[in-house]
């Protein structure tokens, strides 16, 4: 039995990676530094999985921000205004990503999505009209080259035709369809060439094949393959798919010559059910995804051999696979050295998936593969009891009513009762929660973990940043202010950190985006909490000034989400024995005079199933009642807000309005507004925060710039429901930049507010 990895975390054991490009963006690292940075990393991960036998190894699964991008420079879909800029290719790139405010331009940063169901961002590549897709770049075909003078032959990945062009966004009259005829000759052109250079196999990523496939999009994709595959050669071809089954497009799949077809079987319900029904063709290989590669608990074995045995009744050739790239776990449980052997002994990340492998070859190489040794210390494992049940949680949640999900009185009376209590002006100005986390905040949060300052001490200095934070918002005019969140180190393992029932680590770094990287905490057992959270730093905060606080906390379907959840009960019992922790904090807030609470649902849609038929029973008819019990026992007069990040809101927009929130804030600065148009056609309730600029560039927005964004806005929001706000926290930008945009942002506001 042989073994395949669909792609590797890149940022290295200890975020190598991303430390070597934040200094080479602060110009203290040169390019060639970095490159060669780059080069070690995916050495020491090719010669990694060789050591665990791994008979696929992946190349070019390597990026520096994103592999979407990094395929839109290899087919030459760059936009004129990067190009015009006149920078070097690197440079370019990085600008894609970023954006750019220096001698050489003004520009911003392309679109930014969720990849899918997960965590992690791609950025959305830019087609016009005049875009010629062709072969242009040389990554893959260096990173190959780079490989095999390493001795290693590897299988090279790219993200497939189809995926590329329904992901991309299109700004002139042409349409996916226009650009077929030339994604094909470009793709053919890159299989010949990594043919020429001796890969046997080649990768198509195509996870967008596991959503709803009209008869064009089926069209569009059997056009393509028809094609690329016919110039192939002799390279034999992969297309993989991940994130859920591909019950609209088998058969299509089934009759294209692809050498071979990765199907998920985690994710992918109706995977066994369409082999099953439908049978695998004799002259492909079955790419079988069976390790789970978005979470981190061990594989049962037992599990995973019935499957094996059902699948080879149905294909004759089986490769092991993950359901999908193991950049969505940490990199390896050897970096954590806090964490006890009882907890470690059921986990696997990325370098344990690959023992895994190893293991499950050896089993499937003997006669009796439960005789194995390692058979059976796998199956003691999960015969043990792994902790011992909350029953006054279980009971919480078995006891939840109807009325438990139901906030009175509706939002129209509640609205009028807020706008007299707060009597803020028009356009209210804000921010999302976190200011930036500076290198003092982060030494004084390590210093109080490691023991060497006191517990006061380390509050005492939170204290002062918040004073200085709060004052300084006052200074240049918010309205509704914040205290900086200098205590929190993430958004969710802050939360995860104070409530019971989860375990944290101390190198469990997961890719978001880019240079960005996050620590999911782990969800262990029942989940409760013990003590107030956030209580009295918001306190503190609203005893300094007369304007309104925000109370800031994570909702419960983003705590959930952005960890690594149970695969023991159900998401809808975690999600609600969060809630239900979190609405104690809620409650904690408003009895201590904290009246507008922001409940951030940045995650909200990630869980989401990618097929619209399975959203309702899947998902949204427990994540949406989540966030409603969460805050349905608070006062009319408390305002309550939250804040979506980066994702497409605009098919699930009526789910959102039902939250039942008063305020939402989204990200809106780098997709164009769409939003509000869904916003308008729903006949949306909820007041509304469209992000006027985008934090996750260094970039300054102009006074100017902000205005022309508050009039589009307002050519199609009443200004009576409409906020003012970046679109997302302040935590990872700099100082600088941070209060010269929030000074933009509020001069912006009042000056559209006099027009007004």
């Amino acid at each position: 039995m042989q073994t395949s990895i669909i792609g590797f975390p890149r940022v290295g054991a200890l975020r190598e990676l991303k430390f070597a490009s934040e200094t080479y963006f602060k110009g203290k690292l040169s390019s060639d530094e970095l490159l060669r940075t780059a080069a070690q990393l995916r050495s020491a991960h090719w010669s990694l999985q060789q050591a665990h036998d791994v008979d696929y190894i992946p190349s070019n699964d390597f990026s520096f921000y994103d592999t979407v991008l990094d395929t839109a420079c290899l087919f030459n879909i760059i936009p004129e205004r990067y190009h015009a800029l006149g920078l070097g290719e690197l440079e370019t790139y990085f600008v894609m990503a970023r954006g750019y405010q220096g001698e050489q331009g003004d520009v911003k940063a392309l679109a930014m999505k969720k990849w899918f169901n997960t965590n992690y961002h791609y950025m959305v590549p830019e087609i016009d009209d005049r875009t010629a897709i062709r072969l242009a770049g040389t990554k893959p075909f260096d990173e190959y080259t780079e490989a095999k003078r390493q001795g290693i032959s590897t299988k090279p990945v790219l993200v497939g035709a189809y995926t590329l062009l329904k992901l991309a966004k299109y700004v002139g009259e042409k349409t996916a369809e226009d650009f077929a005829d030339s994604a094909i000759d470009a793709y053919g052109a890159a299989i010949v060439k990594l043919g020429a250079l001796g890969a046997e196999w080649v990768q198509l990523d195509e996870p967008a094949l596991v959503t709803d496939l009209s008869e064009s999009d089926l069209a569009l994709f059997t056009k393509l393959y028809t094609g690329i595959l016919a110039s192939k050669g002799n390279t034999k071809v992969l297309v993989q798919t991940y994130f859920g089954d591909v019950r609209n497009g088998y058969v299509e799949l089934q009759a294209l010559p692809f050498d071979g077809i990765g199907i998920d079987f985690v994710e992918g319900k109706q995977s066994l059910e369409l082999i099953q029904r439908f049978g695998f063709s004799e002259e492909k290989t079955l790419f079988a995804g069976i390790l789970n590669g978005k979470n981190i608990w061990r594989n049962r074995y037992a599990d995973t051999l019935g499957l094996i045995q059902q699948l080879r009744e149905h294909a004759g050739r089986i490769v092991l696979s993950s359901s999908c790239s193991l950049l969505h776990v940490p990199y390896s449980l050897k970096q954590e050295t806090k964490l006890q052997q009882e907890h470690k002994a059921y986990l696997a990340f990325a370098e344990e998936k690959l023992q895994e492998f190893t293991e499950l070859k050896s089993i499937l190489s003997v006669a009796n593969p439960t005789s194995h040794a390692e058979y059976a210390r796998n199956e003691s494992l999960f015969k043990e009891e792994r902790f011992s049940s909350n029953t006054a949680v279980l009971a919480r949640t078995a006891g939840l009513t109807d009325s438990d999900f139901t906030r009175l009185p509706a939002f129209e009376e509640r609205e009028a009762i807020q706008k007299a209590k707060f009597a803020l002006p028009l356009l209210p100005t804000t921010t999302i929660g976190s200011f930036p986390q500076t290198a003092e905040v982060r030494a004084n949060r390590f210093a109080f973990k490691k023991g060497s300052i006191t517990e006061e001490q380390y509050k005492q200095f939170n204290f002062e940043r918040i004073a200085e934070c709060v004052a300084r918002q006052e200074a240049i005019g918010l309205d509704v202010l914040v205290h900086g969140e200098y205590e929190r180190n993430d958004m969710v393992e802050y939360f995860g950190e104070c409530l019971d029932g989860f375990l944290f680590t101390e190198n469990a770094w997961v890719q978001s985006y880019g240079t960005r990287c996050v620590k999911p905490p782990i969800v262990w057992g029942d989940i409760s909490r013990s003590k107030p959270m956030t209580v009295e730093y918001s306190a503190y905060a609203k005893s300094l000034t007369s304007k309104p606080i925000k109370g800031m906390l994570t909702g419960p379907v983003t705590i959930l989400n952005w960890s690594f959840p149970r695969e023991d009960i159900s998401l809808r019992d975690s999600a609600y024995q969060i809630a239900l922790a979190i609405r104690e904090e809620v409650l904690d807030l408003e009895a201590n005079g904290i009246e507008i609470i922001q409940i951030d649902e940045a995650a909200l849609r990630e869980k989401l199933p990618l097929r619209r038929s399975d959203w309702q029973s899947d998902y949204l008819n427990w994540a949406i009642p989540a966030f409603r019990l969460v805050h349905s026992g608070v006062q009319s007069h408390t305002q309550i807000h939250t804040h979506m990040c980066y994702s497409q809101f605009s098919d699930i927009i009526r789910d959102i309005d039902a939250m039942d929130a008063d305020v939402i804030t989204f990200e809106a600065s780098r997709s164009d507004l769409a939003i509000i148009d869904a916003i308008n056609e729903c006949g949306f309730q909820t007041e509304v925060g469209p992000g006027v600029y985008d934090i996750h560039s260094p970039r300054i927005p102009s006074v100017g710039e902000l205005k022309d964004g508050l009039h589009r806005m307002l050519d199609k929001i009443d200004a009576a429901k409409l906020w003012v706000n970046p679109d997302c926290g302040l935590k990872t930008r700099g100082e600088t930049e941070t209060w010269a945009s929030l000074e933009h942002l509020v001069q912006a506001a009042q000056e559209v507010r006099q027009s007004l």
